[in-house]
């Protein structure tokens, strides 16, 4: 450790910290502009400048390294005097619109040019103007503005993946840009956002919609993919009006997918707000009385054989125990999750999660992904991934399309399953090896054998330890972990989803189920859609009972790596809308089978009893056990692998109904990244 003092307060910090970082770990605030911790130092805004004994002029302290018995100086009047000097330079070809900046209120260039600038300036030239440019149509950009800091630049080179950012020309005219016009090919375009300094770049559909403090600002969980990302959503009365991430080192670090960042604008369009009754081969609407009237008389005598349920891929834990258990109280076996035949062996959590954990990717020194694209599925994730790649000493193989752009270094291994047995030279003498397996790949006639070989392709490695459980399956959505974990899978005399079509039931049950075609429904089979949009499966439906989507209700949801976390209600859900425990519950009374609970604790009482690790912390599941799931290794066919998201922006009923991610889907669908899906 190095020892040095930073205002009189001695500090001991790693050898190869910057003084920066250590005057942070003093408790001293030092401005930055181009500073940002995840990225790469630049050095260039020379904001941070602070002085240091015996050196002849001020230094700047994010690019400095510290030295044993190094004596700093944050506030002296030579560092106040050059800070508002770097400021005077910053601001004067600043357009100084802060009244009608989009970004006024949280601009770091205003609450540092107030904290650490002075009250004039000498320069009194014309400022100069810099064109706008098109990077897409999430990012709103007004380059006049830009202090040329890089931050941008250097995010979408070094997370993002994607060097599509740059500067051209010198001095005054230097201009930040894609050189050729074109939109970002990144999923994570919208972290370029929160990044920015100033209000060079902001959010397109947020831009002048409102103030910061006019929100109200609620903390949640994004369900929009698996990874579980800390979000905040900021609401002003009944609308969501933008979501942004928070920090969670261990999901998330500070970053958010596009489509779960923007895609909120779905959420008042295509809502089901009140129930509707199938009346002479038209929806017509009703009460709720009279919806839960025509299910209990449907369902009068069917016996419980002949009714199922199935959990779609958004739906909270609370909402699919309650489904369960109004199922078990109606005699019923059929439930199932897995809308897309994904081969999953729920009879053990480490055949069914990212095994690894998340943060486990940061300790992993070998990967293989099979059947998966993570830059689509799971972009925050993927960007993981990418940081261990440019760590160094992590060799990554991918059986998959070939061409397919995961913004790191990968060796192609082949298009099918057969190349799994190829894949152990990628991870021979790895302590720490990972398999990365996709639901793509699970989702196929020979998904059980696929899911054996990828565990006897870890178990020849050391891969399955205690200490370590490299099988590290990747859902696609928030809701599929949890349904798993509740056992919402079919009885021992159940049918699953694909016996429950095609007439294998009288009645179906369908929580916010849309990933599957409705059509594959028999054409007398009594169907009950419970759900917050009227997507795929609404329109199929003989009932509809309007529920809540997930920034409308108090939930729970788990993960990919399997932690549970808790969603919180912003707003209120839309006209006559409920929760959906709710909704099974009333239900429940007028099916004559009562749920045990009135309230949402112990609804949440009762998925610890029906799974203790509803109520425990969380922890990455290790291998005790390296029997494998259920599955013949030979079985393997040769078909080729095909990515189960087709379209990044249009993958889940909220995406579908919104018209940003509409247009994102018309930009980007030529694009190479996802034209190879």
């Amino acid at each position: 450790m190095t020892k040095l003092f930073v205002d009189d307060i001695e500090v001991e910090v790693p050898p190869g910290t910057s003084v920066l970082q250590a005057c942070e770990v003093a408790g001293k605030e030092i401005p930055r502009f181009c500073y940002h911790e995840r990225l790469s130092v630049a050095g260039n805004c020379r904001m941070c400048l602070v002085e240091v004994e015996k050196a002849p002029k001020p230094i700047a302290s994010c690019a400095y390294p510290v030295a044993e018995g190094m004596k700093v100086f944050t506030d002296t009047p030579m560092v106040r005097n050059a800070r508002r000097g770097v400021m005077e330079f910053l601001l004067i070809n600043h357009p100084l619109d802060c009244p009608i900046c989009d970004q006024g209120g949280e601009c770091d260039l205003q609450d540092q040019a107030v904290a650490y600038g002075k009250d004039g300036s000498r320069f009194h030239e014309q400022k100069r103007a810099v064109k706008d440019k098109y990077v897409g149509p999430l990012i709103k950009t007004i380059m006049t503005r830009c202090i040329h800091c890089t931050r941008c630049i250097r995010f979408a080179t070094e997370v993002a993946g994607v060097p599509e950012l740059g500067a051209t020309g010198r001095g005054e005219t230097m201009e930040v840009g894609t050189y050729v016009e074109k939109a970002l090919t990144t999923e994570l375009s919208g972290n370029l956002i929160d990044i920015c300094p100033v209000g060079a770049l902001t959010s397109r559909p947020y831009a002048f919609v409102s103030r910061p403090w006019e929100l109200t600002k609620t903390d949640s969980v994004d369900v929009l993919d698996a990874v579980g990302a800390a979000i905040r959503i900021d609401t002003r009365g009944p609308e969501v009006l933008r979501i942004l991430p928070r920090t969670n080192e261990d999901v998330n670090e500070e970053w958010l997918g596009d489509r779960s960042r923007f895609a909120f604008d779905g959420l008042k369009r295509k809502r089901l707000d009140r129930p509707w009754i199938r009346r002479d081969g038209t929806l017509k609407q009703a009460t709720w009385a009279e919806a839960f009237g025509a299910i209990a008389t449907r369902l009068k005598g069917v016996s419980g054989d002949a009714i199922g349920a199935v959990a779609g891929d958004l739906a909270d834990a609370e909402s699919i125990v309650a489904l369960k258990d109004l199922m078990a109280g109606l005699g019923s076996q059929n439930l199932d999750c897995r809308q897309d035949g994904a081969a999953l062996d729920a009879t053990r959590r480490d055949f069914y999660v990212f095994g690894a954990g998340i943060a486990g990717i940061d300790h992993a020194d070998a990967l293989v992904i099979i059947g998966s694209n993570p830059r689509v599925e799971a972009p925050v994730l993927n960007a993981r991934i990418r940081k261990r790649t440019l760590a160094g000493h992590f060799p990554v193989g991918f059986i998959g399309p070939a061409g397919t752009d995961l913004t790191y270094a990968a060796t192609h291994l082949g298009e099918g399953p057969s190349a799994i047995a190829a894949a152990a030279s990628v991870l021979e003498g790895a302590k720490n090896p990972m398999v990365l397996i996709g639901r793509g790949a699970l989702a196929r006639p020979d998904g059980a054998a696929i899911a054996a070989a990828a565990w006897a392709l870890l178990r020849g490695v050391d891969g399955l330890r205690p200490d370590w459980n490299g099988f590290c399956v990747l859902h696609q959505f928030g809701g599929q972990v949890g349904a798993l974990d509740l056992g919402f899978v079919p009885g021992p005399q159940g049918r699953n989803l694909g016996g429950m079509l095609g007439g294998g039931v009288e009645a179906l049950w369908l929580l916010g189920a849309d990933g599957f075609d409705p059509a594959l429904i028999g054409a007398d089979t009594f169907v009950i859609y419970q759900g917050h949009h009227g997507d795929r499966a609404a329109s199929r439906a003989d009932v509809i009972l309007p529920g809540a989507a997930y920034t409308e209700k108090d939930g729970t949801y788990v993960n990919t790596e399997g932690r549970a976390q808790l969603g919180r209600a912003a707003l209120a859900p839309p006209g006559e809308a409920r929760e959906d425990w709710r909704i099974l519950r009333a239900a429940s009374a007028a099916l004559g089978v009562t749920l045990p609970y009135d309230s949402i604790e112990a609804v949440r009482a009762r998925l610890a009893a029906v799974n203790p690790l509803f109520g425990a912390d969380f922890a990455p599941v290790g291998c005790d056990d390296p029997a494998g799931p259920a599955g013949d290794p030979a079985a393997i066919a040769d078909a080729a692998f095909v990515l189960p998201i087709a379209v990044y922006w249009q993958a889940d009923s909220i995406s579908r109904a919104s018209d940003t991610m509409a247009e994102c889907a018309q930009v980007y669908a030529p694009a190479p990244a996802l034209a190879a899906e």
